[in-house]
């Protein structure tokens, strides 16, 4: 198998961007949830503290990711280009046309925790 291989750049423009929406389609969702489960966390906090059972001054939820910058820079990159055609490694069609990184399901799974 070839180490590279050569792709459309309007049709990888075209996947990346699907691939983006999708990402930051989860991360807002995400925030959205991540917000409702901070707010139930602080008002439990504050009730325990007035009702005087335990003072808590940390809030121990891992705030949803986005990687949406990862995206935006490849995309940026290829509406700079002057070729039609692009040369992509093996890792480099596993990260823009399958969408998978090397964050992606730590990042995915964090965020998903956040969604109904």
């Amino acid at each position: 198998m070839p180490r590279s291989m050569k792709f459309s750049v309007k049709k990888l423009t075209e996947l990346i961007k699907k691939n983006r929406g999708d990402h930051r389609k989860l991360f807002e969702q995400a925030q959205q949830g991540y917000r409702k489960a901070l707010i139930r966390e602080l008002d439990l906090m504050l009730k325990e503290a007035r009702e005087r059972k335990r003072y808590r001054r940390a809030v121990e939820l891992v705030e949803p990711m986005d990687m949406t910058r990862e995206y935006d820079q490849i995309l940026a990159m290829l509406e700079l280009t002057t070729d039609a055609d692009i040369e992509l490694s093996q890792d480099e069609f596993a990260r823009y046309v399958l969408d998978d990184w090397d964050w992606k399901e730590r990042v995915t799974m964090t965020n998903r925790s956040y969604v109904g």
